[in-house]
């Protein structure tokens, strides 16, 4: 998913959409534009992006989501990121992403729906085995934002909570990712109180579209122009581009100075 981002032909400075991770029981993606908030109740996670280099402000502050135990950045002068990665459905691109990603030594974390690890037990395997975290981004890819029943919001997590430990042998981390970045304040205390960190973003890009992939020269403007520090980067694994830049995109992070850290050290910091 992607609310840090614009369309690909949008070179203004406010960036306010949200985007959804197509899954696979059909549903298709979907980008919503929302006025730029600054501490909506509910709504679609957005940013605005003042100047590239810097943390873009967003609809709730660092500050206010922290009694949520829900994050999108680290407020810091320090050049760290944190890597993450929206998984809907499998397309054939997630192992040249695992691949680029052992070869830099970086740990990342996939935010992944149920479906997902039913059909691509293998690829959860791997990414558990090689140190990354599996996140979870619930069974149906539903608005949880409408769901205002405890008891369904716990099933939409639970149910994948099992799954992974029917792959893996291993309790699912509790990272909780709202799917479409679509929230409320009551959904966030939910997921707290069911033990999950809730993690939204400060940089994406649109990537999410098979039949209009962005080219390399469109990702790194976004993907280098705006990283900062601090960033909590959102990816999605279906994406061709993705796939393809990965492995240079992480040289040219480092390059600028950057540290890629998992989410555990965002978490703790």
């Amino acid at each position: 998913m992607e609310s840090s981002v614009s369309s690909p032909a949008d070179t203004s400075s406010t960036d306010t959409s949200s985007t959804d991770t197509p899954v696979s029981t059909g549903l298709t993606s979907l980008s919503c534009a929302i006025p730029s908030l600054t501490a909506p109740s509910e709504g679609n996670w957005g940013l605005s992006f003042q100047q590239d280099g810097q943390l873009p402000t967003g609809n709730a502050t660092i500050e206010s989501l922290k009694k949520y135990d829900a994050y999108y950045a680290k407020d810091t002068d320090e050049k760290v990121i944190f890597l993450t990665f929206d998984a809907g459905y499998e397309n054939g691109n997630t192992p040249a992403i695992l691949d680029a990603l052992k070869k830099h030594q970086v740990k990342a974390t996939f935010f992944v729906v149920g479906t997902y690890i039913e059909s691509e037990p293998e690829l959860i395997q791997r990414m558990t085995d090689e140190g990354h975290t599996v996140g979870n981004h619930t069974w149906h890819h539903p608005d949880m934002s409408k769901i205002a029943s405890l008891d369904t919001f716990r099933k939409e997590l639970e149910d994948v909570e099992t799954a992974y430990k029917n792959v893996t042998g291993k309790e699912m981390t509790k990272y909780y990712r709202p799917p479409q970045g679509k929230y409320s304040e009551s959904n966030l205390q939910m997921a707290k109180e069911l033990g999950y960190k809730s993690f939204f973003w400060s940089l994406a890009y649109v990537d999410w579209y098979q039949d209009q992939q962005p080219s390399k020269e469109e990702a790194f403007e976004k993907l280098l122009n705006r990283i900062h520090p601090g960033a909590l980067v959102l990816l999605h694994s279906t994406s061709a581009t993705n796939a393809q830049i990965l492995d240079e995109l992480l040289t040219r992070w480092e390059e600028m100075g950057y540290q890629i850290l998992p989410l555990q050290d965002l978490v703790k910091s």
